[in-house]
């Protein structure tokens, strides 16, 4: 019996041995939450700049476009009548003071040189090669007037793209004592008919006209103040006629 309690006591000792003589495997540790890897730290700083990036965009994006100060007003000519723009892009004069159709937008497009737009009819004015006024819904280069101020504190506007080829003479807006516009080559700087008194109503802000290039034979054609004796007919109707006298 003490032999064979002696044999199981030396096997107990060899398992315990043997067990303890093992190698453990190394268990590894999970990381903190807090530890990244550095794959995952670049992934992050990435992430960070696209997401910087787009809100400097946005940002960029809400910033308002910019605007240029111009005026509300009517121009009142030395003959007594004010200009005024009719729906249907007629041009002529006018005693009613308060006549919608005689405010226009002037809005500056350079160093003393504006744009004309009828405020009820959104329409530009616009002086064409041969002199004439005319109404157009896009800005185009014949649309820019120079604005000038004559000696006795009347304004003037002429054509920045047409003058006499020989004198340099400029062309102007003009409207005649009978309250009609004429034709821009035979309106003098000198003369009362060239000659108009701003009458601001407000101060406003406008964006910058988008310049258009001139409408060709293709487009549908604008509509023209002619100041002849023979009316002519465009878009079915008849254009307006006036007198040249000043």
């Amino acid at each position: 019996m003490a032999a064979l309690a002696s044999s199981l006591i030396r096997q107990k000792r060899a398992v315990k041995d043997d067990q303890a003589n093992r190698p453990v495997a190394n268990k590894r540790k999970p990381c903190p939450k807090s530890n990244k890897s550095l794959c995952q730290k670049q992934i992050l700083v990435l992430i960070s700049k696209v997401r910087l990036c787009g809100g400097r965009r946005r940002r960029n994006d809400q910033r308002p476009e910019p605007q240029l100060k111009g005026i509300v007003t009517r121009l009142y000519s030395q003959h007594g009548y004010y200009l005024q723009m009719l729906p249907d892009g007629t041009l002529d004069g006018t005693r009613d003071e308060s006549s919608s159709f005689s405010q226009f937008n002037l809005i500056p497009v350079g160093l003393r040189i504006v744009a004309i737009q009828g405020t009820k009819t959104g329409l530009y004015l616009g002086m064409n090669s041969e002199g004439f006024l005319y109404t157009s819904e896009h800005f185009n280069p014949e649309c820019k007037f120079k604005e000038s101020v004559f000696e006795n504190y009347y304004v003037t506007y002429s054509s920045m793209l047409y003058r006499q080829t020989q004198s340099g003479r400029s062309w102007y807006i003009g409207i005649n004592r009978e309250g009609q516009v004429m034709k821009g080559n035979r309106v003098k700087k000198t003369k009362g008919a060239a000659h108009f008194l701003p009458k601001v109503i407000e101060v406003a802000m406008y964006k910058e006209p988008s310049l258009h290039e001139l409408v060709g034979e293709q487009s549908p054609p604008r509509k023209t103040v002619k100041t002849s004796d023979s009316p002519s007919h465009q878009n079915g109707r008849k254009e307006i006629t006036s007198a040249d006298a000043s």
